[in-house]
């Protein structure tokens, strides 16, 4: 009898880069108003978004990601306009960027129901990569926390997904054992490799873009195009 599931859930949060570049829209208008060159601005935010795709983030060396990514724009306006931008400007993109995006941060409503639902019959974990204060600030706009009865966030933790460590600090804080849990996840390195490892009954890997398995890849117990068919996948493991 499947006693819980270990959900990892993204909440919508695209990291393409036609994506990416819509949240960019507020800068641009910002840049528009503090007489940026029209035909710079877009060259600025692409160099933003490169170094944020390329980003490498050590809370040990005392900084928070909001001195490094408005260090981001910083240099993507420096190195855009050849010249030192006033500071204010570089702290005025990034924190336009970021309310934009977290605004549009958002679980379906769909998604919201099929939670609301498994958790009347499953444990709900959710445990996820990413920076400490970037991640809590995704899971506040969201307001997914109440539907799951753990979050575990990586940057919290001494090691992130797919170390075994975390998988096992998820385990022993919901009092389960992996042999009863099933990961659901979107990417085969992070979610599905660290649920093999961690040992839990089945993994599910959200394919939404239909793609082909890699060769060489790890390979899930289960694929759906949308977590939304994950009740069929639950039916099955009865």
């Amino acid at each position: 009898m499947l006693r819980q599931a270990l959900t990892h859930t993204h909440t919508h949060t695209h990291t393409h880069n036609t994506l990416l570049w819509s949240r960019c829209f507020q800068v641009c208008e910002l840049l528009k108003s503090m007489h940026v060159q029209e035909s710079h601005i877009k060259d600025i935010c692409d160099h933003f978004l490169r170094k944020l795709l390329h980003e490498s983030f050590d809370p040990s060396e005392g900084k928070t990601i909001d001195d490094v990514r408005i260090h981001h724009w910083h240099e993507a306006l420096q190195e855009t306009q050849g010249s030192d931008p006033d500071p204010a400007l570089a702290t005025s993109c990034y924190y336009t960027w970021k309310n934009t995006r977290l605004q549009v941060l958002t679980l379906s409503p769909e998604v919201r129901a099929l939670l609301e639902e498994l958790r009347k019959s499953y444990t709900l974990l959710l445990i996820t990569n990413g920076d400490t204060q970037t991640q809590w600030e995704k899971i506040e706009a969201v307001r997914c926390k109440g539907l799951f009865s753990l979050v575990v966030v990586g940057g919290d933790h001494p090691e992130q997904k797919p170390a075994r460590s975390i998988f096992t600090h998820c385990f022993e804080s919901a009092g389960v054992r992996p042999q009863d849990c099933v990961m659901v996840g979107d990417s085969l390195s992070t979610d599905i490799q660290g649920g093999i490892d961690a040992g839990v009954r089945a993994t599910v890997w959200i394919n939404s873009d239909c793609k082909s398995l890699p060769q060489g890849s790890v390979t899930p117990d289960y694929t759906v195009p949308s977590v939304l068919n994950l009740n069929d996948v639950l039916l099955k493991l009865r």
